[in-house]
């Protein structure tokens, strides 16, 4: 055999991925129904966006209550005493928090909307100063990004706290749309396969 005869291994990675895909590939139907769904609860949050922002206060405490947990069986467990204290420590500080945010949704509604602004003008900052550091063609799409993400930052900080009945359910109905959108695009391409395969 040639060196020119000779066909490139095929990656055991890409081999799996396939399969996968052939496997999926008649089941596209059930990933369209389930983007689909998924898009028409998020334009429902963005139609009632405090309704929204409350379950969206719900599920960041639970979330946080979750972390807590973990952050305190990680200290019970740890082997030095002042590790295990500080950790311990902070566990309870998240559980403390996520609890306080379910008794008190609106009040966690506030509290969690401006650590959204806070984050989304911190990240867009470190976006930005990243962007300084890059080649010229993809400097500009990181700095343009970070950019808004600031101008973001910016307006929720701006219009807080009257802004915190609904920037969080806003944020939820945005993020199930795109998610949703993902998914029905993953199921067309899956569509696709398998037309070719017939």
């Amino acid at each position: 055999m040639t060196i020119g005869d000779a066909t490139p291994p095929t990656s055991p990675l890409h081999h799996d991925i396939g399969h996968v895909l052939e496997h999926l590939r008649g089941r596209w139907r059930w990933f369209a129904a389930f983007g689909l769904l998924t898009m028409f609860f998020g334009f429902v949050s963005l139609g009632v966006a405090g309704l929204a922002t409350l379950v969206s206060v719900y599920l960041i405490a639970a979330f946080v209550i979750l972390i807590g947990a973990i952050e305190i069986t990680i200290g019970v467990k740890a082997h030095k005493w002042s590790s295990r204290v500080f950790v311990v420590l902070v566990g309870l500080l998240y559980v403390v928090a996520g609890s306080f945010a379910l008794a008190n949704p609106i009040s966690g509604a506030l509290g969690f909307t401006l650590m959204l602004g806070a984050a989304l003008l911190a990240t867009g900052l470190v976006r930005i100063i990243f962007a300084t550091r890059l080649p010229e063609g993809p400097k500009w799409y990181v700095a343009f990004a970070g950019v808004v993400t600031v101008l973001l930052g910016v307006f929720i900080i701006a219009g807080w706290p009257e802004n915190s009945a609904y920037v969080l359910g806003i944020f939820l109905g945005v993020d199930m749309v795109i998610y949703g959108a993902s998914w029905l695009n993953f199921s067309l391409f899956l569509r696709r396969r398998a037309e070719r395969a017939n």
